[in-house]
C-alpha cells in the first residue's frame, strides 16, 4: 500500500511518517488485505491536532476517518481506532463484494461546487441581487456506480452525510443519506410518481 504523510503548516517528522505507516498497515491490513494507496494529513486547530485519513481499497471503495487530540500521534490513533472499526462492521460485506464484483467499481466524473451560503449575521452582508448562487471553489469529484446496498456501505466507511452514485440496476442516478432519526433514506428519482 503507497501511503502518503502530509502536515498542513506543519512539519510531519519521519519518525511520525514511519509510525503511520506501521501502523496503518497492520491496522487496515487486518480487514482489507488489498488497499491500494491511503493519504494522511495532519493540521492544527489552535491546542489540538486534527488527522484526516483515508484509505482507498481495490475495489474502489474508500474509507476516511477523523481524530483529534492535543498530541499528534494521539490524533492519528484516534483516526484509525474510527477507520477499524467501520471496517471490522463491514467485514463479512467487504469480502462478500470481493465475490459478487469482478470488476472494480466504475466511477464517472462529475463537478462539484461549493457556494458561499453568506449570513445576515455577519459584518457587510447584502441580500444576493440574484438567485444565482457566489461559486466559491469548483472541483471534480466522482460519482461511483454501486447497488444500493453498495451505496450505504461506502457512505458509512466514508463518514459522509450523504452520497450520490448511479444505481447499478438501472443506471439512473441515486442518493442515501443519513436521517436524523438514524435510519437511511434512499432517493431513487425513478420512482417519482409510480403507482
Amino acid at each position: 500500500m503507497q501511503i502518503q504523510v502530509h502536515g498542513k503548516q506543519i512539519d510531519v517528522g519521519d519518525a511520525l511518517t514511519e509510525h503511520v505507516n506501521d501502523r496503518l498497515t497492520e491496522g487496515v491490513g487486518k480487514y482489507a488485505s488489498r488497499a491500494v494507496e491511503a493519504t494522511v494529513t495532519f493540521s492544527k486547530d489552535r491546542h489540538e491536532f486534527l488527522c484526516d485519513a483515508s484509505v482507498h481499497l481495490s475495489t474502489g471503495l474508500t474509507v476516511q476517518a477523523k481524530g483529534r487530540a492535543t498530541d499528534i500521534y494521539d490524533s492519528f490513533e484516534g483516526a484509525l481506532e474510527r477507520m477499524e472499526k467501520q471496517l471490522r462492521r463491514y467485514k463479512r460485506r467487504l469480502k462478500d463484494h470481493h465475490v459478487k464484483r469482478a470488476e472494480p467499481i466504475e466511477a464517472f466524473g462529475a463537478a462539484a461546487y461549493i457556494l458561499d451560503r453568506g449570513s445576515e449575521d455577519d459584518e457587510g452582508y447584502t441580500e444576493p441581487e440574484s438567485l444565482q448562487p457566489m461559486i466559491v471553489a469548483e472541483m471534480e469529484t466522482k460519482v461511483q456506480s454501486l447497488s444500493v446496498g453498495e451505496a450505504v456501505m461506502q457512505m458509512e466507511l466514508a463518514g459522509a452525510p450523504l452520497l450520490v452514485f448511479r444505481n447499478d440496476a438501472h443506471g439512473g442516478i441515486n442518493v442515501v443519506y443519513q436521517r436524523e432519526d438514524g435510519n437511511i433514506g434512499w432517493v431513487d428519482p425513478r420512482n417519482f410518481g409510480a403507482t
